[in-house]
């Protein structure tokens, strides 16, 4: 394989990779503002462990959402 092809492939995975990572933060902070409350001191100080599996359960499908759009 030519080596200019495999730096392509390294640069355009990072890139895409920094676009995820940055949708993806986006995304939670678009959520934690738009609710009437913390979600991140629900979760560490009050402890609300059903908060924190819905919560996962969103970072799951943003995750597989941006994943599908940009490939």
């Amino acid at each position: 394989m030519n080596a200019h092809l495999t730096f392509e492939y390294l640069l355009s995975s990072l890139v895409y990779g920094v676009l995820g990572f940055s949708l993806f933060i986006l995304s939670l902070w678009v959520m934690e503002k738009l609710t009437p409350f913390s979600i991140v001191k629900k979760i560490t100080e009050e402890g609300n462990i059903a908060l924190a599996i819905v919560v996962g359960a969103i970072i799951l499908a943003l995750g597989a959402i941006y994943s599908a759009a940009i490939q």
